[in-house]
């Protein structure tokens, strides 16, 4: 095993914590308000400009499914560069802008449904830059965990409506592949993961630091013996934001989907809550398994143990519906 069982749970409860809020937050349809049974365009100035395209055809989910995909190129490729030159105050700008931009999205989602006022969005934005602010820049522990939790619910709902049945499980695929290049054969992931901890102190991702029971004899040991060494070093149990936002955008692709025809004759997929709940405990499944046969001190690519589970739970939903 990876980590100790404490530590594990730890980093499974928070995925998985994750991943409901996602589906709440897809569900409040954010960008959309119903008044008076009618359901109109939000008219919030904010976020307007993050408005999704309307699908109008089939055909428009693979227009905007490429477009898509361009712009994770283009964000990663940027994000590569940005790190091997050290450009560390625009990467941390970036950081805050996006980060900034979620919780102010999962925040309008919270406050639109309790607080009737066309004023709601003062709070959210008031406490997304807040936490924002200390999570970048003051660096606290608790802010930045506690915020991963509602950032990729508001990432993730941007994406959602764009994707069709089929384009969501291609990205998974696609995913999948790319962390096995980066992880196992660039070595590009641990690179950039270790400059963002080391050098910008923060890290896209859950984080939890952690001592072993030989370290804890060790500092006891260290006490009585009044050393001056105080070198201890750390242990770090990470998971990586894209290992926890593509489950949340498949989870929610699942639960607005209505039916989709299948090949072969099979019955036809009927998406929902129900099957968007097997999709975030097969996803939670793979990443528990991982976890359990991943060895120490070394590393390894979680997309492709979440796609799946995530496959395995759409399959099972489709067989138990």
């Amino acid at each position: 095993m990876k980590h100790n069982i404490k530590i594990t749970i730890i980093l499974l409860s928070m995925f998985l914590i994750t991943q409901f809020i996602g589906l709440y937050v897809i569900n409040a349809n954010v960008f959309h308000k119903t008044t008076q049974g009618t359901e109109q365009i939000l008219t919030n100035p904010i976020l307007n400009f993050l408005q999704p395209p309307e699908i109008k055809a089939e055909s428009d989910f693979s227009s905007y499914f490429g477009s898509m995909v361009f712009a994770f190129v283009i964000a990663i490729v940027l994000l590569f560069f940005l790190t091997k030159f050290k450009i560390g105050f625009v990467l941390k700008a970036w950081f805050f802008a996006v980060v900034v931009i979620a919780l102010f999205i999962t925040f309008n989602s919270f406050f639109s449904n309790y607080v009737d006022s066309i004023y709601f969005w003062i709070p959210a934005l008031i406490l997304s830059l807040g936490l924002a602010f200390i999570k970048i820049f003051k660096q606290n522990f608790i802010v930045h965990n506690l915020t991963e939790l509602l950032i990729y619910p508001g990432i993730a709902t941007v994406f959602v409506s764009i994707l069709s049945f089929w384009s969501a499980l291609f990205l998974l695929i696609l995913i999948s592949i790319y962390d096995i290049w980066a992880v196992w054969h660039s070595g590009i992931m641990q690179k950039m993961a270790k400059y963002q901890i080391n050098n910008l102190k923060i890290f896209s991702g859950f984080f939890v630091p952690y001592i072993s029971k030989k370290l804890r004899l060790k500092i006891k040991s260290m006490k009585k013996s009044k050393s001056k060494d105080k070198k201890i070093k750390v242990n770090l149990a990470i998971l990586g934001g894209g290992d926890v936002i593509f489950p949340i955008i498949t989870s929610g692709v699942i639960f607005l989907t209505e039916s989709v025809k299948l090949p072969f004759g099979l019955k036809p997929f009927v998406g929902g809550f129900f099957p968007a709940l097997f999709v975030i405990f097969g996803a939670t499944l793979g990443l528990g398994l991982l976890f359990l046969f991943s060895e120490k001190k070394k590393f390894y690519p979680a997309m492709p143990f979440i796609s799946a589970g995530i496959f395995a739970g759409i399959i099972l939903s489709h067989f138990f519906s």
